[in-house]
């Protein structure tokens, strides 16, 4: 097994879901003694590989395989619904497992994934992500409310950054917050594509209501099964896609009767079918899982 280092190559493989990308390392063949650190550099979309982050397949003593994800600014998430999909397909494809349905490990717990094969490559997921998590200490947010569903959207200093955004997205002035094992704030306008996330995402990304930060979505109803929605990401920035998000985005939807528990949900990457289940309240999100290249990342920003 090779210790990364400064002038010792390391294999990896650039993978997407649906847009949302991330280098993936091996960790049954590699060792990263720093990966925050590694992530930050080989993320750089200028002077590194280009991603939304990095992700680490490693053995584990509960499931057949463990990740962990880390956001290109180096922080560590908890869960990654578009990244699990390509962990799922990286651990097939390589005969690391050939479970079917396979089990992940993540900081959100062990999920369970189907996987659809063809030509013995695996080309979409569903994955079990699990019970949405309501409860505003849990999420965790500072608003004193047993949930935040549908509460007032209070000021995130955003009329400084963007004046009248609000009126020119028609902003329904409310939010509902979700956690998928990493929390989300859920917002719905007429007019996304208005939305100034660069100027906004971080204002309500960095709010102390939420103490370990938060996704940021803006989401425009079409149709009782067909939404569309807009991402600032966790200490990624705007990305094509966020799998967690579409979930929290279909309960948001779904609590607030804007949208029935089965819905597509069209994201700039590409679309995530998500149904929320009745029978064991848990949401289960499907989508692709693609392979883009591989390669050797020779100097790599972490000491042995």
């Amino acid at each position: 097994m090779n210790q990364v280092g400064y002038n010792q190559a390391m294999r990896f493989t650039k993978m997407h879901g649906i847009g949302n990308d991330y280098v993936y390392i091996d960790g049954f063949r590699e060792t990263v003694a720093d990966p925050a650190a590694l992530s930050r550099v080989i993320s750089n979309r200028h002077t590194g590989v280009g991603s939304d982050g990095l992700i680490l397949l490693l053995p584990s003593n509960i499931a057949d395989v463990r990740m962990r994800m880390f956001n290109a600014d180096g922080s560590e998430a908890e869960m990654c619904g578009n990244g699990i999909r390509c962990v799922a397909k990286f651990a097939y494809d390589r005969g690391i497992s050939r479970h079917n349905p396979m089990t992940v490990e993540t900081a959100r717990g062990v999920l369970s994934l189907e996987l659809f094969v063809m030509s013995d490559r695996v080309q979409r997921v569903t994955v079990n992500m699990g019970e949405p998590i309501l409860e505003s200490a849990r999420i965790p947010t500072t608003i004193q409310s047993p949930r935040v569903v549908d509460q007032p959207l209070p000021d995130f200093g955003d009329l400084k950054a963007a004046p009248g955004w609000r009126g020119e997205t028609e902003l329904d002035p409310r939010m509902t917050c979700v956690s998928m094992g990493n929390p989300h704030v859920v917002m719905f306008c007429r007019q996304i594509g208005r939305v100034p996330l660069d100027r906004i995402g971080p204002l309500i990304e960095n709010s102390p209501l939420f103490p370990r930060r938060i996704n940021v979505h803006f989401v425009r109803i079409d149709s009782p099964t067909e939404l569309t929605m807009r991402t600032w990401e966790r200490g990624s920035g705007i990305t094509l896609a966020c799998g967690t998000g579409a979930c929290a985005v279909a309960v948001a939807a779904s609590l607030t009767n804007r949208a029935q528990r089965r819905t597509l949900i069209h994201l700039p990457g590409g679309d995530l079918s998500l149904d929320w289940r009745e029978t064991d309240n848990n949401v289960y999100m499907t989508g692709p899982a693609t392979e883009v290249f591989s390669g050797e990342w020779p100097e790599v920003a972490t000491a042995t």
